[in-house]
């Protein structure tokens, strides 16, 4: 697997299968250590040049502290500069703002995708959203790596029953490893609603979609969560357009989503 050093020294990990089309970076969101973009990316190969990388404390991926959103931005600016100096972008989930904050701070990226940003846009998700941060940095400073993970769940909308059945799972243990990610999930998202003022200053053209309704391991989450999100940070982009799958999936079914996206990056 090739790697890039970042900014501070950190070694970033990634996948680049082919280098035939326009270099279409693919950013992971919550607990992924690569793989959760690898169907898509099948899909999308090809038409573009597809590079799956794995955010820093991920995967191959190495990491230093202290942690900061700018030094996120630095591994995608090295990755963009390593691989055509020029890049699409897609971001799932937390990794969709992490890919319009990095739009915001300059980056050399043409069009731009997300799925399911995570913003929060009701009083009663932020204020949920304010208490699992300070819950989410106890837990962490306290080495308890299951308690993050069930913090996370339980703000994801999981049920109870939901939880156990993952501490019971096979996966668990990669998940604790994943587990101190969350706190960079949570700066990327930073207090919650979308960052207006940023997004503002992002010129590219926009894409923003969303499920139909939310997963059903999501089904404490308001009906429309995602969609509300991604209205809300809509307005706040100059050149946004807003898509919705006429399926569930916080995880997009590539056989859905994967046209719609070979369709706005080379539109």
């Amino acid at each position: 697997m090739p790697h890039v050093n970042s900014a501070d020294g950190t070694s970033i990990g990634y996948d680049r299968p082919s280098d035939e089309g326009p270099t279409l970076v693919l950013i992971g969101g919550g607990l992924d250590d690569g793989t959760e973009n690898r169907p898509l990316g099948e899909y999308l190969g090809g038409r573009f040049s597809v590079v799956n990388y794995r955010r820093r404390g991920r995967g191959e991926s190495g990491d230093r502290q202290p942690y900061a959103v700018a030094r996120e931005i630095d591994d995608l600016a090295a990755v963009i500069d390593a691989t055509g100096g020029r890049a699409h972008l897609f971001g799932a989930s937390s990794g969709g703002a992490l890919a319009l904050e990095a739009a915001a701070a300059g980056l050399p990226v043409d069009r731009i995708a997300v799925h399911e940003v995570p913003y929060l846009v009701d009083d009663t998700m932020v204020s949920a959203w304010q208490a699992y941060r300070l819950e989410l940095d106890a837990a962490l400073g306290a080495d308890d790596h299951d308690q993050a993970l069930r913090l996370f769940m339980r703000l994801a909308g999981s049920s109870e029953q939901d939880i156990a059945g993952a501490e019971a799972a096979p996966v668990w243990p990669a998940l604790r490893a994943l587990a101190p990610t969350l706190r960079y999930d949570a700066a990327c998202l930073g207090d919650g609603p979308p960052p207006a003022n940023r997004l503002a200053t992002i010129r590219q053209p926009m894409l923003l979609t969303t499920g139909i309704t939310v997963d059903p391991h999501m089904a404490g989450l308001p009906v429309d969560f995602f969609g509300a999100a991604a209205d809300a940070a809509a307005t706040a982009l100059p050149n946004a357009r807003r898509d919705t799958l006429k399926v569930e999936g916080h995880v997009a079914d590539p056989a859905v989503l994967g046209p719609i996206l070979s369709t706005f990056f080379t539109g």
